[in-house]
């Protein structure tokens, strides 16, 4: 199958949502740009993983100039639900986060699950600028879509605004599952679960 690569540039809009009960939900990454709507499926870590590589990234790029804001304004804050029709594109195997200083944009990359991937813990990679003479400069990408042997993926690029408003979402998204086990720190099901800090009773 010919390798599918949806490059939305800005897109309308970029976010991270969920279908289904806490316990039982399913994390989407969605992206839009006019018709073209594309979900891919993610999990939970992963999307807190990238939302606080994006807090850490756009933290670095303030400190160096870029113009990145401190809140959002209500009108700036999307909490609709994903678009419709919801249809998985992929699964994601692994993403990427990046910075283009030329046109002062936070990249995301996320790549389609490989078979070399489904033993590895998922990962946000933050690609490495050679040419950078500082260790801790914000990761800037370089891309190669010709290799038709590739994963599938999903490439947006974003303005520090639209990265904090996604980075913001999908902490509150992440932060709004199964509360915690007081005893053991394991996430509770609405009718308890088998903990282990309790000899296996349920809680």
């Amino acid at each position: 199958m010919p390798r599918r690569i949806y490059d939305f540039g800005v897109p309308d809009r970029f976010v991270a949502g969920t279908v289904g009960q806490p316990g039982h939900r399913t994390f989407f990454l969605q992206a839009r740009k006019g018709s073209a709507l594309v979900s891919v499926v993610v999990e939970k870590v992963q999307v807190q993983v990238l939302a606080e590589r994006l807090a850490l990234l756009l933290a670095e790029v303030s400190r160096r100039g870029a113009q990145v804001p401190e809140a959002l304004a209500p009108s700036d804050d999307d909490t609709a639900p994903l678009g419709e029709p919801l249809v998985e594109a992929f699964r994601v195997g692994t993403m990427t986060l990046g910075w283009d200083p030329q046109r002062e944009q936070v990249v995301v990359e996320a790549r389609a699950q490989q078979e070399a991937d489904e033993d590895e813990d998922e990962e946000v990679e933050a690609a490495a600028d050679e040419d950078e003479d500082e260790d801790d400069a914000p990761p800037t990408l370089e891309f190669d879509d010709s290799d038709p042997d590739g994963p599938d993926l999903v490439r947006v690029r974003l303005t520090p605004l639209a990265a904090r408003a996604f980075m913001e979402r999908s902490l509150r998204m992440v932060a709004a599952g199964r509360p915690p086990c007081p005893f053991c720190g394991l996430p509770l099901d609405p009718t308890g679960h088998i903990c282990p800090r309790k000899n296996g009773y349920v809680h």
